[in-house]
Order: structure tokens, then sequence, then C-alpha cells
């Protein structure tokens, strides 16, 4: 085993240490030190152009760091392949699984049950072997409040209710940790209560790491919030302690982002 336990497993799910990304001599992140503690719904923020889609890909393993380490579980990431990283349990939500538009929401679901289970084209195939992932589709559309869409198609189904089932099927994957990268953008209020009330309760299942630029909905869900601004981590707190902090209100808040 060359594993290196970087943290003890049921303290810090996820750690990065010194996380830099540079493109040609721009800095986009610079010496990132995140700690996600396993079960906590844990929210990036900062004004467009801090770094935090560039966080989430070097995260994901979209990118690769300039310097600096990822560590998950225990176990130093920082080398590995996207698909192998989602494999041990560190999924995107809202990017890997997108959806088909002409399935149903069922089909949508049982799709991602079969890339669970290693049977990637079983879509074409007969619809027996499809049938076995039945019983888990159902639960799962049941979690995320879209039984009744059962039968519809994902281009059929309100904007809301298409995001909703794409957390269905990342959910398939079986993901200990979700990544959710704006999970409000282009929403209606409505919209933005339901996949809050969502994303409240899937959290007591999975670690959540999200980048929302909706305040109201990080101030209501968040446990702990990290502020970055230019690449850099800012600061790092509570909602109740972040705003009244005199940087993150000059860097964040008095920017004119809500």
């Amino acid at each position: 085993m060359d594993e290196e336990i970087i943290l003890p497993a049921d303290d810090f799910i996820l750690e990065t240490q010194g996380l830099t990304k540079e493109f040609a001599g721009f800095v986009a992140v610079n010496d990132v030190n995140l700690r996600v503690r396993r079960g906590s719904i844990h929210a990036l923020i900062g004004p467009n152009g801090a770094g935090k889609t560039t966080c989430f890909n070097l995260l994901t393993k979209f990118l690769s760091p300039s310097r600096g380490k990822i560590i998950y579980n225990g176990r130093d990431i920082t080398a590995e392949q996207p698909a192998d990283v989602a494999r041990l349990g560190l999924v995107r939500s809202f990017q890997i699984s997108a959806v088909f538009p002409h399935l149903t929401a069922l089909e949508n679901v049982r799709v991602a049950l079969q890339r669970q289970h290693g049977s990637s084209f079983d879509f074409w195939r007969s619809k027996t072997v499809l049938d076995r992932f039945n019983a888990r589709a159902h639960e799962l559309l049941a979690d995320v409040g879209l039984s009744e869409f059962t039968r519809t198609a994902a281009v059929e189904m309100p904007y809301g209710r298409k995001r909703a089932l794409e957390i269905a099927t990342t959910m398939a994957l079986e993901p200990e940790m979700m990544l959710l990268d704006e999970p409000m953008a282009g929403m209606g209020h409505e919209d933005i209560d339901k996949i809050a009330a969502l994303i409240k309760r899937i959290s007591a299942k999975h670690t959540i790491l999200m980048v929302e630029h909706n305040l109201s909905v990080v101030s209501n869900l968040s446990d702990i919030i990290t502020v970055l601004t230019r690449g850099r981590v800012l600061a790092e707190g509570d909602y109740a302690t972040l705003s009244k902090d005199p940087r993150v209100k000059e860097a964040y808040l008095g920017a004119g982002h809500a």
C-alpha cells in the first residue's frame, strides 16, 4: 500500500494542501488549504474570477495542479484520473451526471445505475436487463421527490425538477461526497426552495461541497463557508461570523453579488 494517511478518516473527508494552479503565468488558485469535515455542508463562495470553478476542476481531476496535494478519505488523490476519483466516491454533480433529454426520469436513473455497476452500454439491450435496476431507480426518484415524473421525458420536465433528476443520477453512483457546482443557477424562487430542501435532505447521508452565488441559500444550508478571492482563501467560518468580517464585505458582499 502506497497510500499516505494525512488525517483521521472520521475527521476530514477532503483536504487540500497548498493547492495551486497557474495558467501561463496567471495564478488562478493560489496556495489553497481547504478542509471539509465529514457529514457537513461546506460552501465555497467568492466574487467572479475568485477561482471557485478552477478549484472544483482540480478536486475532480479535470485539471492537474501546478503544486500542492489533494487528500480524500486519507488518500492522496493528486495524481488520480477523474474516473478513478469518481469510483472512490467523490462525484461532481451537474457536470458528470448529464441527463438524456428524451429518456424518461426512470430511464435516466437506470442508465446511471448501470454505469455504477460497470454495464455502461446495457441501455440498448433487452428490457429485462434494464428492469433489474427498477426498484433502486424508483427509490432514488422518491428520494428527490420525483415519483410523479417517473415516466416523463427529461426534456418535458420543469427546470428545477430536471436539476433534481441530475442529483438522482449522481446519487446512483453511490458517492460519499458530492460537489455541487452552482446548483441554484437559473432557478426561480420556488425551484430554489425545493432544491435547497433536497440538498439539506441528502446531506444526512452525503458530505456536500458546493459553489453557490445565492447567499440566502448559502446562509441557510452551510455549516461552514470558505471565501475565495483572487485565487486565495480570504476567510472561513459560519455565515454569521463571515457576514460581519470587513474583509469579506469589501471583497464579496459589497461587490454587488447576491
